[in-house]
């Protein structure tokens, strides 16, 4: 009996923890719009602090070819009911990764920590991929070419520019372009990035994926041209009808001679 009283007592305890607890809205910065990212529940703001929120690019974007594209945010700050976080990083899903990395090619990965323009420390990760096996001089060449283009893309840009070409795949194409006379590549991917330390906050909103169609400007009506009304044609003239040819007149001397009886 007693064992029994003490797990109803934990069992309410346990109910009462949940009631207590509050849901908080998990918002992006401004560098995402401030967009939902989801719910977290909480029974003290403080517990909030350092959560991290997993997001794919899909969820924001509605874009279905960016979904294994995952987005994390940490939550650094609470007000009210909404709990505002920050950009940390990104990864891929493992599986996206498996189909590309098949037999008969060559996998080039680097790891390389760079800083932005706005000083927003960041540690990168992409990887090339051959359609076949290539020489290990070739791969040192092309790890190089893609130290060299992570490291000057990003201390021109912001972290918020940089975040949208790692997430757009215009810093892919970039890579796979430096690396094209060395040896073509099939696949350029920056699988994961880490911030490492915190720069100048953006204030301006990224577009997630690159994919992500442009605003385009309204398209003028074209005018049909007026329909011209139909006029009734004339009715084209009668054609004269020919005339019928006289009979012939016979001179009386060339007429027969009559019969006794007048005919």
């Amino acid at each position: 009996m007693p064992a029994e009283k003490k797990s109803r007592a934990a069992a309410r305890k346990i109910k009462d923890k949940w009631k207590a607890k509050v849901w908080y809205n998990l918002l992006a910065r401004e560098m995402f719009n401030k967009q939902l990212l989801g719910e977290t529940p909480s029974d003290v703001p403080e517990k909030l602090i350092g959560r991290i929120a997993e997001v794919t690019v899909q969820d924001l974007t509605g874009d279905f070819s960016k979904m294994h594209i995952k987005l994390l945010f940490k939550v650094n700050q609470v007000q009210g009911q909404d709990a505002l976080t920050q950009f940390v990083g990104h990864d891929m899903t493992s599986d996206y990764i498996r189909r590309l990395t098949r037999r008969k090619r060559t996998r080039t990965d680097l790891t390389i920590d760079v800083t932005t323009k706005d000083g927003w420390k960041m540690r990168v990760k992409p990887m090339a991929i051959t359609d076949r096996r290539i020489q290990s001089s070739k791969q040192r060449v092309i790890r190089a070419i893609m130290k060299k283009t992570v490291a000057d893309t990003a201390a021109k840009q912001s972290v918020g520019e940089f975040v949208k070409g790692i997430i757009s795949g215009d810093l892919a194409k970039t890579i796979a372009l430096g690396c094209k006379p060395i040896h073509p590549v099939s696949r350029v991917e920056v699988r994961k990035s880490e911030v490492t330390a915190m720069g100048a906050i953006p204030t301006e909103p990224i577009t997630p994926a690159a994919e992500a169609a442009e605003e385009k400007p309204a398209e003028t009506p074209v005018e049909a041209p007026p329909v011209a009304e139909a006029v009734p044609a004339e009715p084209a003239p009668a054609e004269p009808k020919p005339e019928e040819p006289a009979p012939e007149e016979i001179p009386p001397e060339e007429l027969p001679p009559a019969g006794p009886d007048g005919h």
